[in-house]
This record gives structure tokens, C-alpha cells and sequence, in this order.
């Protein structure tokens, strides 16, 4: 797998910018398996269900389990 080059600016207000060339970012997309199939169709059912409103927003893990 190929080195990616990242660059890792902090900005204000706890974010950060990350910036990486897109043809590494496609590599290590690719060597992390987010182009197989089932990842996809997953990622496709999940953005229906955000379409339909069939999703909570919540603020931290610990909401999960208070339903």
C-alpha cells in the first residue's frame, strides 16, 4: 500500500482540516474495501433511510443506549 500523504491543519473551535491527494485517497479507500459491493449497497440503504427520515441525531454514543 502506498504511503498517503496527509496534511493536518487545526482550525478553531475543535475541527481540523485534513487535506490528501485524491488518487491516494482512492488507493487507500480501495485497500480499506469501501469499493466492495456490500459496502456499497449498504451505503445506498442508508442514505434511503436518511431520505425517508428514519434516523435520530444524537450528540454522543452514550444516546444509543437510552433508547
Amino acid at each position: 500500500m502506498a504511503k498517503p500523504t496527509l496534511t493536518i491543519e487545526k482550525a478553531p473551535a475543535r475541527k481540523y482540516r485534513v487535506e490528501m491527494d485524491i488518487d491516494k485517497l482512492e488507493r487507500l479507500a480501495e485497500a480499506l474495501g469501501l469499493y466492495n459491493p456490500e459496502f456499497l449497497e449498504g451505503l445506498e440503504r442508508s442514505e434511503k433511510d436518511y431520505r425517508e427520515g428514519r434516523y435520530r441525531r444524537i450528540n454522543s454514543l452514550k444516546d444509543l443506549s437510552s433508547k
